[in-house]
């Protein structure tokens, strides 16, 4: 008798066909509930190896064992006489029909469970809602903003439901995109992708991440995406009663992403208005598809997800270029190119003209569509480095008209104004700026700076707790310090910190940097010494600290900088202001051929055709 011939006797196919049968429709279960309870990918990976080893220990058992009128015998010890494995064999083929007839239910359910696939249809002309394409001339839709008693919705971060959980960048795309779609609702309130991504990975509810982002509804979901098949599962919440107006699952391959998230996003609005009775009349929303190069567009959320977190920014850089590389009519990925160039040399690298390289990128993404904002917003910021306050503040402005709705417009051109003496007007930007996005910790950041400015110190302590809370922050080790100096009084301390462009280590020498400010009056040439030295030690030059320099009256060492002239204003500074180096060092801003066009702010007048002075 043949080898395959005694497996077949012992019964060995048989067990093996009905465990395989058994186990597959034990994992589609599994995996149909695990989905909707949204449980880590591991669990399935588990449950998946747990079968297969008990595949091959069933085989085994068959192989070795034999069911008998007596019970379990070992095969051996069993005569071939007295055996019964012919009518066993009989019982597992009724067991095998079983089982098949049961996974055939299974996935009848797991059909029925998806909607039928949809062929895309041709955006009515009747709809309010623009369609942006490259190149077109109209520029971007500027929504009506919503009234009071508008809809309200936030976008959460969508769950990466993919067998290894590799998928994260490609679920918070999903999640951005929808959110985009959504804003472009007349009357649709949508908390910014700032806020809603600001509880990631949270387990808060959603009653308190509503009543936070100051809406009314939420939309979560997940992503399941393997080879070319993508699977969204999205759930519409009212997050005031907890009740589920609408969820749905869409099983789709992977062509047209943008077709899936144009679905989906429709399907929302659509259940808004059934459920409320509101924005009845709603046309469809559609974007043209942002490129047709499924790989290209991959690499913009890969690249896009590293920027916004300020993660391996060279990384982000490399991902964009190679989008742009295999689509160069890609107007998106050309856009958080130029976001990137702009701020990278910020974070320490050096080695390229990154200016240039931003302008050119901003350029490109303007020829492609002429209606993005964060091109015109990217300007402002190449303008401000090189101290051309009139054309920066221009290209704010600009930003701002095309997309009054973007957080970050109104973050930096703040930012500028408090550089150039207007701390009203800056104060009204990034209040604005947290009215759209509340939980946009930079802003808060910000605007604690602009307040203590103002001597408003209470409110500006408010907003450090908070800044602390979210954990954010680019100068990690000064963060866990914030909270407590404020709550002590420390107001140069904090005030140290939060203008600090560097991360400062425990080498610091803080105790004579404290001594200096409680002490102004007595002789600190030695704590500067000391100061000086770790400086040196670190790689750092004296204009890298001009609030400290100014601090141990060092002001011969005090030199401009584009992202750190607003410490001129703080009350503590009267000082310097009042020297002989006040008058150089803003000449070399370029903040007095601001004032002589525009007007000079509070405390400050003009001295004759050229010269000025600051209370």
């Amino acid at each position: 008798m043949s080898f395959f011939e005694e497996l077949k006797r012992r019964n060995v196919v048989r067990v093996g066909l009905a465990y395989g049968i058994a186990g597959w429709v034990f994992l589609q279960v599994a995996d149909l509930v695990l989905e909707n309870i949204e449980a880590p990918s591991w669990v399935i990976q588990a449950l998946m190896l747990f079968v297969l080893l008990g595949f091959i220990a069933s085989l085994v058992i068959a192989w070795a064992y034999e069911l008998t009128p007596e019970g379990i015998k070992k095969e051996s010890e069993v005569d071939r006489s007295q055996s019964i494995v012919g009518h066993t064999g009989k019982k597992l083929d009724k067991i095998i029909i079983g089982f098949l007839v049961l996974a055939v239910a299974v996935l009848l359910v797991d059909r029925s469970m998806s909607p039928p696939e949809m062929v895309s249809e041709p955006i009515s002309q009747e709809t309010t809602v623009q369609t942006i394409e490259s190149g077109d001339e109209k520029g971007a839709l500027t929504p009506a903003p919503a009234a009071p008693g508008d809809p309200s919705i936030a976008v959460l971060p969508f769950a990466d439901m993919s067998p290894e959980q590799d998928q994260g960048y490609f679920s918070d795309g999903i999640s951005e995109e929808l959110l985009n779609l959504l804003v472009r609702v007349d009357g649709l309130k949508v908390a910014s992708r700032t806020s809603s991504f600001t509880y990631k990975g949270s387990n808060q509810n959603l009653a308190e991440i509503a009543s936070e982002l100051k809406v009314d509804h939420v939309l979560e979901g997940s992503v399941r995406k393997a080879d070319n098949r993508i699977r969204i599962t999205a759930q519409l919440i009212d997050a005031r009663t907890d009740r589920h107006l609408w969820s749905d699952s869409f099983d789709r391959e992977l062509v047209d992403i943008f077709a899936i998230q144009d679905e989906i996003a429709n399907a929302i609005v659509t259940a808004l208005s059934s459920e409320l009775g509101i924005l009845q009349n709603t046309p469809a929303i559609s974007v043209a598809t942002a490129t047709e190069n499924l790989d290209a567009y991959e690499l913009y959320l890969k690249a896009r997800g590293l920027f916004l977190a300020r993660h391996k920014l060279e990384e982000s850089i490399a991902l964009y270029e190679r989008a742009v590389e295999l689509d160069p009519g890609f107007a998106r990925a050309w856009e958080g190119l130029a976001a990137v160039y702009s701020v990278v040399e910020s974070w320490g690298f050096t080695g390229r003209d990154w200016d240039r390289l931003a302008a050119r990128a901003a350029e490109r993404a303007l020829e492609l569509n002429p209606g993005l904002s964060t091109p015109w917003a990217v300007m402002g910021q190449i303008a401000s480095t090189n101290y051309d306050y009139i054309s920066s503040m221009a290209h704010y402005e600009r930003a701002i008209q095309l997309d009054p709705t973007d957080a970050t417009n109104y973050l930096w051109r703040g930012i500028n104004y408090s550089t150039l003496g207007f701390q009203a007007e800056a104060i009204a930007d990034l209040k604005h700026c947290l009215e759209i996005d509340p939980a946009y910790a930079n802003c808060k950041r910000h605007l604690a700076m602009s307040l203590i400015i103002v001597n408003d110190n209470e409110q500006a302590l408010r907003l450090v707790q908070q800044v602390a809370k979210y954990g954010f922050t680019v100068f990690n080790f000064q963060a866990q310090f914030l909270q407590r100096l404020m709550s002590m009084g420390e107001r140069l301390a904090v005030t140290m910190i939060l203008f600090s462009p560097v991360e400062i280590d425990l080498s610091f020498p803080g105790t004579a940097v404290l001594d200096a400010m409680e002490f102004p009056e007595k002789d600190h040439s030695r704590g500067l010494e000391k100061l000086l030295d770790w400086i040196e030690k670190n790689g750092y030059t004296p204009a890298s600290f001009p609030v400290l320099m100014v601090v141990f009256k060092a002001y011969h060492l005090v030199e401009p900088s584009p992202s750190q002239n607003r410490w001129v204003w703080l009350k503590e500074n009267a000082g310097f202001r009042a020297s002989e180096y006040f008058v150089p060092m803003m000449r070399k801003t370029g903040i007095p051929v601001y004032w002589r066009e525009k007007g000079f702010p509070s405390g400050c007048r003009p001295l004759g055709e050229e010269g000025f002075e600051c209370d």
